[in-house]
């Protein structure tokens, strides 16, 4: 009997071994084993068998479509630990037909350097470690790559527009990442702990640098900012202990707490005039910054620890022409015992003065300007936007004027342009309106001025208690005020250049921020 059942196991033991329906060669000799899936219809990479002798081992190239018994299907799928544990696998080549990726696909892979994946643009499933899935079709996954593979060179395909938080933590063999155009944010702690990264450019496109992005980053030496990055999230750069310098963009208005700590090799910071916020503990750390650089006409606040004290007493702030007692007479920027105005070597050559903008009001039928920097000239252009011309027998005018206005002076370069929207509202009467108030006929129009400064929205109406209102394009509510000793203000926060609907009364206007 014994004998029997050892004649039975010893036949089941290959069917009980195998794990694939068909095998099929590809053109470089690799043999690649698949299982059918949707009732035949297509093909899923597998592994041949359970035993670790039987993995795949060098580079793998996974084709689109594969010919068997002269029948054509398309790779959509690679199965849950296809190629788990498959320690001598060096490579592969993921194909665009791919739209799935199974649990722990790749988990324990030690010996993977390198995965080119083509422009893969319906990813419903993605993870190569723990079991975490994802189903936003352009995003990398949570923990895609978490601590599994030794990944060296990284091109990210041009249909991702988000990677996701922890995507590549832990790729401590990872040289190397090209992040395209289409990225416009990157998740907490995405790249955290890749150790052997040296540089990284973060593209235009990406507005947002999350939480730990970089944190450990202990190889990054320099790193590129593109110039739509708003926030730079707290502790994005904690401890990238070789990073020797960096240049913020005028995008960011952001800087978050810890967001460059303990970068020990920190010598030269620059800060643009967009920001307006600094984390707590943001350089501290920095040991060896000889120079910060803050273009910003306003200090910010900062706190106490935002610097080390070796800093405030030994590195040299570099601060706008004019603004020296400014940063004197803000806290903890006064720590700073150099301070000099322009740049490091500025006082070679240095920068012409900027003109200040102007401002746009209108008073009993004028339109006036003004400006900060005394005896510039103003260039402005004026466009009724009811100017019309049509076969129509009727004709519905706006009284719209859409105001621009710069202003130059010898020496200085030009200021930037200041825009602004003139328009007329009913005057509003209700029942709270008391008699013999100052408040307009209901017939009577109401002269409107609204322009945007810093992300705000400045409302200017002789109407008290007119209401104001601020919607994105699709209809999203931005804010609300009413118009109190001549004007409303509403901040918004938006990016600069951003269009918004302005509602004053019964009126809507588009202007951007």
């Amino acid at each position: 009997m014994k004998k029997l059942l050892l004649s039975i196991l010893s036949l089941l033991l290959p069917m009980l071994a195998s794990a694939y329906d068909i095998a099929v060669e590809n053109e470089d000799g690799k043999t690649v084993y698949y299982n059918y899936i949707n009732d035949g219809a297509e093909l899923e990479v597998t592994c041949k068998s359970s035993y670790s002798s039987d993995r795949y081992s060098g580079d793998v190239n996974i084709p689109e479509e594969v010919t068997y018994m002269s029948r054509t299907r398309k790779v959509t799928s690679i199965g849950e630990s296809a190629f788990e544990s498959c320690i001598g696998l060096t490579s592969v080549t993921i194909p665009n037909s791919v739209t799935t990726i199974g649990d722990k696909a790749f988990r324990y892979c030690t010996g993977l350097t390198s995965v080119h994946i083509t422009d893969i643009v319906a990813w419903c499933k993605i993870s190569f470690d723990y079991d975490y899935g994802y189903s936003n079709p352009l995003s990398y996954a949570h923990h895609l790559f978490l601590n599994g593979e030794e990944i060296k060179d990284l091109v990210i395909p041009n249909s991702v527009t988000t990677i996701e938080q922890c995507a590549f933590q832990g790729c401590s063999g990872l040289t190397s990442v090209t992040i395209p155009n289409s990225v416009k944010s990157i998740g907490m702690i995405a790249f955290a702990n890749c150790a052997s990264l040296t540089s990284v450019t973060i593209p235009n496109s990406v507005t947002t640098i999350g939480d730990g992005v970089f944190e450990h980053c202990t190889g990054l030496t320099s790193v590129t900012i593109g110039n739509s990055v708003t926030t730079i999230g707290q502790s994005a750069f904690y401890e990238c202990t070789n990073l020797t310098s960096v240049t913020i963009p005028n995008s960011v208005t952001t800087i978050g707490r810890s967001a460059f700590y303990r970068c020990y090799a920190l010598t030269s910071a620059t800060i643009p005039n967009s920001v307006t916020t600094i984390g707590n503990r943001a350089f501290s750390g920095c040991r060896v910054l000889t120079s910060v650089i803050s273009k910003m006409e306003t200090p910010c606040s900062i706190d106490a620890d935002c610097f080390d004290q070796d800093v405030f007493y030994n590195a040299t702030l570099y601060v706008p022409e004019g603004t020296t007692e400014k940063y004197k007479s803000t806290d903890y920027w006064s720590k700073f015992l150099f301070i000099e105005e322009g740049e490091p070597g500025g006082s070679v050559t240095p920068d012409p003065k900027k003109c200040a903008t102007p401002t746009i009001s209108y008073a009993n039928k004028e339109i006036a300007f003004s400006c900060d920097t005394e005896g510039v000239e103003y260039h402005y252009t004026i466009t009724d936007t009811d100017i019309k011309s049509d076969v129509a027998g009727r004709i519905s005018l706006s009284a719209t004027y859409e105001i621009s206005v710069y202003v130059t002076k010898s020496g200085y370069n030009n200021s930037d342009v200041a825009t602004a929207i003139l328009v007329w509202t009913s005057a509003e009467f209700t029942e709270t309106t008391p008699a013999g108030s100052s408040v307009k006929a209901p017939t009577e129009s109401i002269p409107v001025l609204i322009s945007s400064r810093d992300g705000n929205l400045l409302v200017k109406s002789e109407m008290e208690g007119q209401s104001v209102s601020v919607y994105t394009l699709d209809g999203k509510a931005l804010g609300s005020s009413k118009v109190k000793g001549g004007q409303a203000i509403i901040a918004t926060n938006l990016p600069k250049g951003t269009i918004v609907v302005v509602k004053v009364g019964e009126r809507s206007v588009k202007i951007a921020i």
